[in-house]
């Protein structure tokens, strides 16, 4: 999920309308024009998105351009944990999820496959945990399983979501049922329904690695701030597995003294990496995506890697990303 506002990460933002409101659908959109590489949304309405009718076309305005650009809601529904919105564009489809409408996960068209967000980040992560399964916890719409399937074809993958329903649109407008079957190298993802944090069976000692982007209203889940949840996870991996984490934005009110924090320092206001530091005291690392890319907070447990070794194990724009991970260190 990207927790901060899209408008933060973009230029020129100019408002949408659906072309045919109509006195019971008093809808209005307000979606940034963003940067090219990675197009964020965000949706604002008037009265419940659970009305919205399918396939509503939707066009762009903007003071500073004359063109525009059309937009299509090809899916609104509200299930029991969601408000699910499926926005589809030249370029990308998007998956905004609960009241925020923040964008929980993005298919580019075309041949660009990245997505310049921390969803690429998530595809580095075989590289440095030892062969065996790797866990997606919210899985969402499934963009980093598409990633992760891309770069390590013989990968097996278990993607965790709470939602059926989200599942079932995941597999309808994002390609997950393509994932769902063996890849020429053998990998798969396997989707699993229901509450991660309770499963109903023995995980013990499962997961080579664990990808973990649970979110609920815009915020990291609140058993995510507890020592006692990270070392019950902790149980689940192998002796040499990590967890990569979206840690999402600032958790708290910045003051004149967080501003003053050096760089190295910034991972302390985030509470959920806090949070981490706690309960694998010397063993977390931390990075922030740059502002135009949504400014989330990722954290990695285990050892530093060795960032040039792991640099050299992964293609394209993840190759440069990874050497920014930092040990969390406090230099007061």
């Amino acid at each position: 999920m990207v927790s901060l506002s899209p408008a933060k990460l973009v230029k020129n933002p100019s408002p949408i309308f659906i072309t045919n409101p109509t006195p019971q659908n008093p809808f209005f959109f307000f979606f940034p024009i963003c940067s090219p590489n990675f197009p964020f949304f965000k949706s604002k309405f008037s009265s419940s998105i659970s009305c919205l009718p399918k396939a509503t076309n939707v066009t762009t305005s903007s003071t500073h351009q004359d063109e525009e650009e059309d937009f299509q809601v090809l899916s609104a529904v509200r299930s029991n944990y969601n408000d699910i919105v499926i926005v589809d564009t030249p370029m990308s489809r998007m998956l905004l999820l609960d009241s925020t409408h923040n964008v929980h996960s993005i298919l580019n068209k075309g041949l660009q496959k990245w997505t310049g967000s921390y969803w690429d980040e998530f595809a580095s992560l075989p590289a440095i945990v030892p062969e065996g399964p790797i866990a997606i916890y919210g899985l969402g719409g499934g963009t980093a399983a598409h990633l992760m399937l891309d770069l390590w074809p013989s990968l097996q993958l278990e993607g965790w979501e709470i939602d059926d329903i989200l599942i079932d649109k995941a597999r309808d407008y994002f390609g997950l049922s393509d994932l769902e079957k063996h890849t020429q190298g053998g990998g798969i993802l396997d989707v699993c329904i229901g509450d991660v944090l309770s499963p109903s069976e023995d995980v013990s000692g499962k997961y080579a690695g664990i990808v973990i982007d649970l979110f609920s209203e815009g915020k990291v889940l609140a058993e995510l701030q507890e020592v006692e949840t990270w070392l019950q996870l902790n149980d689940r991996l192998f002796p040499d597995g990590r967890f990569m984490v979206n840690c999402g934005g600032i958790g708290r009110e910045s003051d004149e003294t967080d501003h003053q924090k050096s760089m190295d320092d910034a991972w302390i206001q985030n509470s959920t990496i806090q949070t981490l530091t706690e309960a694998f005291h010397g063993k977390v690392s931390w990075k922030r995506m740059p502002e135009r890319n949504g400014e989330n907070f990722l954290a990695l447990t285990g050892p530093l890697p060795d960032l040039t070794i792991w640099s050299s194990s992964v293609p394209g724009p993840l190759s440069e990303n990874v050497k920014r991970w930092k040990l969390c260190e406090s230099s007061s």
